[in-house]
């Protein structure tokens, strides 16, 4: 079962409910103001399930008005995407530059950094959301706003996929242990990424540099979904992309790696994984390796050892024994 923490209402006395609930919120989200005609006698329950970097959860609850001003985002900003589904109910965002109503099965996009209030109506009202670091799917700021807000069709396309992803996993969590956690959350990031990237090239007259990107996301989904692929080189990953090689690097430059030393890191990552997880202790150190691209084993040693300054086989000592 992955690891989950779970909120009642009715756990906590009636005159405290409505406080414990906005301090929740802050805790799993950002620090907002809440109003709600129901605060007296308020009615809510949330699910919260870890998923490494990646937070998901479902709720239900009374009618609210969500805040979150200048002045909190200086007093603590996480630097987070937010996406919710909208379950039942229905609701509007309000931002400097946008105002977005939303309906049952809508996408609510947002950032932590940016001013906005948020309504809530219906009773009760049901999302089901997810919180990931903006490191996990790097935008610049004038492109972040591009998406915030976007109305997104969670019944069809790339909507429709992430909704449906994000809902099986928060339906019922018993068939997963808490290993799989980090990995169901590197794929909700790679499909928010893809989402972003879908957004933004259906976007009309994008300036070049929300372009590059854009392009920029599609390689890195492309890269996280081929890592397998032991041809997996910067000219394959160009031609995949219909660019030249000497065009990928330049896309590459900004970011901070190399193309091929993203890759190797994207794949030390997931061995790291693998090797510290009980469930796989019994697969030899060199099929991981091999796995993930690195079919000597001195290499792999050697790129593991320089990443995080121990042998493989040290490393899975390491955790098998904090599992005693």
């Amino acid at each position: 079962m992955l690891d989950e923490t779970v909120f009642r209402s009715d756990d906590v006395p009636a005159a405290e409910r409505f406080d414990y609930w906005a301090e929740l919120l802050g805790r799993t989200h950002a620090p907002m103001e809440l109003r709600s005609d129901h605060a007296d006698d308020f009615r809510a329950c949330q699910r919260v399930v870890d998923l490494g970097a990646v937070t998901v959860w479902s709720a239900t609850y009374l009618p609210l008005v969500f805040r979150r001003t200048p002045k909190l985002i200086r007093q603590s900003d996480p630097e987070a995407y937010h996406l919710a589904l909208v379950v039942r109910g229905t609701g509007a965002g309000v931002w400097a530059h946008r105002e977005t109503e939303y309906q049952p099965y809508d996408l609510f996009l947002n950032s932590s950094s940016l001013p906005a209030d948020v309504h809530s109506s219906g009773a009760p009202v049901t999302t089901v959301a997810l919180e990931l670091p903006k490191t996990m799917v790097s935008l610049p700021r004038d492109v972040t706003r591009r998406i915030v807000g976007v109305p997104v069709s969670g019944r069809e396309g790339m909507g429709a996929l992430l909704a449906r992803f994000l809902t099986h996993i928060t339906d019922d969590t018993t068939s997963y242990q808490p290993a799989d956690g980090p990995r169901l959350g590197a794929v909700l990031a790679d499909l928010t990424a893809a989402l972003f990237a879908h957004l933004l090239e259906a976007g009309d007259c994008l300036p070049p540099e929300t372009h590059r990107q854009t392009l920029i996301l599609r390689i890195q989904a492309f890269i996280r979904e081929h890592l397998h692929d032991p041809q997996l080189t910067p000219a394959a990953i160009a031609a995949a992309h219909h660019i030249s090689t000497s065009y990928l690097h330049r896309l590459f430059r900004d970011e901070d790696a190399t193309v091929a030393a993203w890759v190797r890191r994207l794949r030390l990552e997931a061995a790291h994984r693998e090797l510290t997880d009980p469930a796989l202790q019994a697969v030899p150190i060199h099929a991981i390796a091999t796995r993930w691209g690195f079919p000597r084993a001195t290499d792999f040693s050697r790129a593991y050892r320089a990443a995080y300054g121990t042998t493989p086989r040290e490393q899975r000592h390491q955790a098998l024994r904090s599992q005693e």
